[in-house]
C-alpha cells in the first residue's frame, strides 16, 4: 500500500511586534524559550517526532538569527530525499516584494510542491509553544475524506472573541468561521467553550494549488485563516481536528494535557516560561517519549556558589555566586554576582547581572549586561521612564545592539 506523502510548510516570517524589544534583533519564531530553546524548535520537534521529516520552513523578517539557529539545530536531511528542514526566503519567483499573508507564501513556492508531489501539505505556524502528534491528525484528515483538516482547540466563550473561532456539526465537519467574533458560536457538545483555530492547517494537494492560483489573482489580503479556509466551506469537506483528542507518550499525570500556548505577548511570553517550572509543571519538558530538540550546546553544567535556588531552571555554564533566585527560567552562560536576588525573571543566554542587584519580573534579552546595584521590577513608573514595562508591569531590558537612552540602567540602579 502507497505511504502519504506529507510535506511540511512552516510559516516562520512573522515580525512579532507584541514581542518587542525581543522582537527587534529577531523573528518571533527565533526568540529563546525555557532558557534552551527557540520557539520554532516546538513545531519541528513535532513534526519529526511525529514522522514527517520533510520540512520547509518559510522566512522573511530578521530573519538571520532564525536561519543561523536552523543550520546548525536542524541538519537532519543525510543522503534522503524525503529528509530535510529547508530554509526558504522570499523567492519573488510569482511577483515583486515579500510575502503578502500565509498563502501568498506557499503561492510563491508552488514549484517546492511540485517537486515534492506530496498527497497532503501541512501549514503550520512557527510561534506557538504546544506539543502534538500531526501523525494523528493526518489520520483523522484520511479517515473523514476531507479536503482540508483544520486544527481546533476548545477554549471558554468567554475567552473567545480574541481567536478564529471555528463552528462545526457533531461530527466535526465545518460549517462557520469567525474572525474574533463578539459572540463566539459554542461548541455543539460543550455549550460553555468554542472551538479556536490554532492556525494549522492539512490540505490535499489537488485541493490546495488550484486555490492559490485562483486567490493570487485577487487584490487584498492572502491568508488562509481569513480568505481561503471560509471560502471552501460551501464547496469543500473541512473538518475539524481537536487537539484535546491528541495523544503525546510519556505526558505526566499533573500536566495540561493539550497545552497550547500562543506566546505573542511578553505576559504570555513570561507565563509559558513559569509554566515549566515547580515540581509538577504543566508544560513538563523531561519527555524522553516526545523531546523537544534544539542546538547543540558545548558547555560545562552551571556553578551554583554559596547560593540558595528554588523553583528555578539554570542553564549550562552558568555562574550564581552569593546569590538567591527564586521561580526564575535562567538561559545559558549567565553570570549572576554575589548578593545579586532573582524572582520570577527569565534571563537569555550570556546575561551578566552585577553584585547587589534586586530583579523581580524581569526579562533580560541575550547578552544584556545589568550593573550592580540595580533595582528593577520594584517601581513601575521609574522603571517605564527608561524601559519597556508590559501590561502587566514586566520589565524588559533589551539586547545590548538596541539603542538606548545613554545610562540608563545606572539611572534605575
Amino acid at each position: 500500500m502507497k505511504s502519504t506523502r506529507v510535506l511540511g510548510m512552516i510559516m516562520a516570517g512573522g515580525k512579532g511586534s507584541r514581542l518587542l524589544p525581543l522582537t527587534e534583533v529577531r523573528s518571533k519564531p527565533a526568540v529563546p524559550f525555557g532558557g534552551t530553546y527557540r520557539i520554532v524548535d516546538f513545531v519541528l520537534s513535532n513534526f519529526v517526532n511525529s514522522g514527517i521529516t520533510a520540512l520547509h520552513v518559510l522566512v522573511q523578517y530578521r530573519s538571520q538569527s532564525l536561519i543561523e539557529h536552523l543550520r546548525n539545530a536542524w541538519q537532519i536531511g543525510g543522503r534522503s530525499k524525503d529528509n530535510f528542514v529547508s530554509v526558504v526566503p522570499p523567492q519573488m519567483r510569482a511577483r515583486e516584494g515579500w510575502y503578502e499573508g500565509t498563502a501568498d507564501a506557499i503561492y510563491q513556492n508552488l514549484n517546492l510542491i511540485a517537486d515534492f508531489r506530496p498527497d497532503i501539505i501541512a501549514v503550520f505556524g512557527a510561534d506557538h509553544i504546544y506539543r502534538m502528534d500531526i501523525g494523528q491528525m493526518v489520520r483523522r484528515h484520511l479517515e473523514t475524506e476531507a479536503d482540508v483538516t483544520v486544527a481546533v482547540l476548545p477554549v471558554p466563550v468567554k475567552e473567545a472573541t480574541g481567536f478564529g473561532i471555528v463552528e462545526t456539526e457533531e461530527s466535526g465537519r465545518v460549517v462557520g468561521f469567525q474572525e474574533k467574533p463578539a459572540h463566539p458560536k459554542p461548541m455543539p457538545t460543550r455549550s460553555d467553550y468554542a472551538l479556536s483555530s490554532m492556525g494549522n492547517y492539512l490540505f490535499n494537494t489537488e485541493t490546495l494549488v488550484p486555490l492559490l492560483k485562483r486567490d493570487a489573482s485577487r487584490q487584498g489580503p492572502h491568508d488562509f485563516g481569513r480568505n481561503i479556509v471560509p471560502d471552501l466551506l460551501a464547496n469543500y469537506v473541512v473538518h475539524a481536528y481537536d487537539l484535546s483528542c491528541n495523544d503525546i507518550p510519556g505526558l505526566r499525570p499533573y500536566e495540561e494535557h493539550a497545552y497550547w500556548r500562543d506566546v505573542g505577548t511578553l505576559d504570555a511570553y513570561w507565563q509559558a516560561n513559569m509554566d515549566l517550572l515547580g515540581e509538577t509543571p504543566i508544560l513538563d519538558l523531561r519527555n524522553a517519549d516526545w523531546p523537544i530538540v534544539s542546538g547543540r550546546y558545548d558547555g560545562p553544567l552551571p556553578s551554583l556558589i554559596r547560593s540558595r535556588i528554588d523553583d528555578s531552571m539554570i542553564g549550562q555554564s552558568s555562574q550564581c555566586v552569593d546569590a538567591e533566585i527564586r521561580r526564575s527560567v535562567i538561559g545559558r552562560g549567565v553570570r549572576i554576582e554575589r548578593g545579586a536576588r532573582i524572582e520570577e525573571c527569565v534571563l537569555l543566554d550570556d546575561v551578566h547581572v552585577g553584585p547587589h542587584t534586586r530583579l523581580r519580573r524581569v526579562i533580560a534579552d541575550r547578552g544584556a549586561v545589568i550593573p550592580g546595584q540595580t533595582r528593577l521590577g520594584y517601581e513601575r513608573e521609574r522603571d517605564a521612564a527608561h524601559f519597556h514595562v508590559s501590561e502587566s508591569g514586566l520589565v524588559v531590558v533589551p539586547h545590548p545592539s538596541i539603542d538606548m537612552e545613554p545610562g540608563s540602567l545606572r539611572r534605575a540602579s
